[in-house]
């Protein structure tokens, strides 16, 4: 069991096809004890959506909750451009596509739940870092957050 007090705020790794580079986050998982007393499959990732920046339009292999805890912002969610603001609670299953773009001048807060610690993301759109507008959609890719966090 942990109890977490205070959010660590980050930059987003550099990614040709997710630029946010004024957006952070935060990504929170229980850790690994030897007993095996932890929470081993929920990850949750807050982050701080910086005006003008978006969340690609992509899908997850797995189940995710989407929460905006500030803000306001348009979500995409299977076909559809809608408008959410403080609590609104998105439920993803696996293969739903999804994304975000923050319009509104002011920084949204949001944050993620994870069914499972490998998570595979495919980006239908991209938010293309400067000089990369022409490269095509990468292929799905695989994160292990326990890996990303803990590192090797």
């Amino acid at each position: 069991m942990s109890i977490v007090t205070r959010m660590d705020y980050q930059p987003f790794p550099p990614d040709p096809h997710n630029h946010k580079p004024n957006s952070r986050h935060s990504l929170v998982l229980d850790p690994a004890r030897p007993d095996g007393r932890y929470v081993k499959n929920l990850v949750l990732n807050f982050e701080k959506l910086a005006p003008d920046e978006i969340i690609p339009v992509h899908f997850h292999t797995s189940e995710e909750v989407l929460i905006i805890d500030d803000g306001e912002a348009e979500a995409f969610y299977d076909g559809e451009w809608q408008p959410v603001g403080p609590g609104s609670v998105i439920l993803v299953p696996p293969g739903v596509s999804h994304g975000f773009r923050n319009l509104s001048g002011g920084t949204v807060r949001l944050h993620a739940v994870f069914g499972g610690s490998v998570v595979g993301t495919q980006l239908l759109d991209r938010s293309p870092a400067p000089g990369t507008e022409d490269e095509p959609v990468p292929p799905l890719s695989i994160l292990d957050f326990r890996a990303y966090v803990d590192g090797p």
